[in-house]
């Protein structure tokens, strides 16, 4: 994963690659490319902006879902800075996630954690949805979320 600037739009595009690839061209339009793609976004702001370097991007795709996970190298787990206002110019990344995700999720992993999620993606035409695993953004791949 590149470090700093720059970060952010790299995730993203291999994200985009990523549904584009597992889903069809046709798979993931609208509303489901859009959060997953937003929802990237948004992990990996907060991991630079609060959780330490962000050091890998993993993205599996099984099925009609997109697994992403974020790993950083700090140990303290996000949390809601209050309740949500939407008049704030920041501190929207939870509550989008909770918003927008099927699932998500916090774990320890080594010195730091990874936050993931999960977003529904139907399959476009000639599409079968199985997905696969998409090259990891950085070192020390894992197996789904634990």
């Amino acid at each position: 994963m590149t470090a700093g600037e720059g970060v952010v739009r790299e995730c993203r595009e291999l994200a985009a690659q990523a549904v584009r690839d597992w889903f069809g061209t046709t798979g993931g339009r609208g509303r489901a490319a859009a959060d997953v793609l937003l929802l990237v976004s948004e992990v990996v702001t907060n991991a630079l902006t609060h959780g330490g370097v962000p050091y890998e991007l993993r993205l599996d795709g099984i099925e009609s879902r997109l697994w992403v996970q974020v790993s950083d190298t700090s140990p303290v787990r996000p949390r809601p800075h209050g309740r949500h206002r939407a008049d704030r110019p920041s501190g929207h990344g939870l509550y989008l996630l909770g918003q927008l995700a099927e699932a998500w999720g916090c774990v320890p992993r080594g010195s730091g954690k990874a936050v993931w999620f999960e977003v529904e993606v139907e399959p476009g035409a000639g599409r079968s949805g199985t997905g696969g695993e998409a090259p990891e953004v950085g070192p020390d791949p894992l197996r789904g979320p634990t």
